[in-house]
């Protein structure tokens, strides 16, 4: 999830750098305050702040210039913003359409349930206790699927988290010299584990990973930590790096290793 969501001052160093970026060179700490709606002084300490972290450049009084760090740093929190509003367009608050769910306990048509995102997957349960809720508009069987329609409130749920494990080229003698134990151990924990590039199907075949697809792992993984799951995407070290630009591009959070 995005940081300008976790806390308040991540969410007013975002719009700060934001509108330095939009008004560079020459910036105004008075009219940047006025948009932010904090004081002048704060802007001043937030700019200082930046310079220091390396995401601005000052270039003389009142002259600053975003940095490409500030650039990259813009882009993922903006791209962590757009992707948790689509999350909640998409998943949450649709009050018109009517959207599917596994309900855990028999349900008849018109009863209010509690929604849950469990293993990526909507969940309803019969009751109204909940921060989500929503009404089914057809009967269904417990672990059966039954529409719902009238979503109110959010769906609590922490993001997941995404790990490339990173394994050696056929191109490179030391190509099967992966450690099955350790490729396995890394995997384990996670919720779904997925695969980029013959050398890592093979890696996880004979370390006996279950591998879900070696289709858009990047994109999978991100989704799937986007709906609260752990993703492991095993990756041979030349095709690491669409892996890791499909998921900047999501705004997801991620770790780089070796099992």
């Amino acid at each position: 999830m995005s940081g300008a969501l976790e806390d308040k001052r991540t969410a007013t160093r975002f719009r700060i750098l934001a509108e330095i970026a939009d008004r560079q060179p020459a910036v105004s700490q008075g009219e940047i305050a006025e948009a932010v709606g904090v004081t002048s002084q704060a802007v001043s300490e937030y700019i200082r702040d930046l310079v220091e972290d390396g995401l601005v450049e000052k270039q003389g009084r009142s002259r600053y210039r975003v940095t490409k760090e500030g650039v990259d740093w813009l882009f993922q929190e903006a791209r962590a913003l757009q992707r948790f509003a689509e999350h909640v367009t998409d998943d949450v608050l649709e009050s018109v359409n009517e959207d599917a769910a596994i309900v855990t306990e028999d349900v008849a048509a018109g009863d209010t349930v509690t929604l849950s995102l469990r293993e990526g997957l909507l969940h309803a349960t019969p009751g109204d206790d909940g921060p989500a809720i929503g009404v089914v508009t057809t009967d269904a069987e417990a672990g059966g699927a039954a529409s719902v329609t009238g979503f109110e409130g959010v769906i609590e749920m922490e993001a997941g988290s995404v790990r490339v494990l990173q394994v050696p080229p056929a191109r490179l003698a030391e190509s099967d010299a992966v450690d099955s134990d350790a490729l396995a151990a890394a995997c384990d924990d996670a919720d779904i584990v997925v695969a980029a590039g013959v050398e890592a199907v093979v890696a996880c075949r004979h370390a006996e990973v279950d591998v879900r697809t070696w289709f858009a792992p990047g994109e999978i993984a991100a989704d799937a930590a986007a709906r609260g799951l752990d993703a492991a995407v095993v990756a041979s070290t030349d095709t690491a790096g669409r892996v890791t630009d499909a998921l900047r591009d999501a705004g997801v959070l991620f770790e780089v290793t070796e099992p």
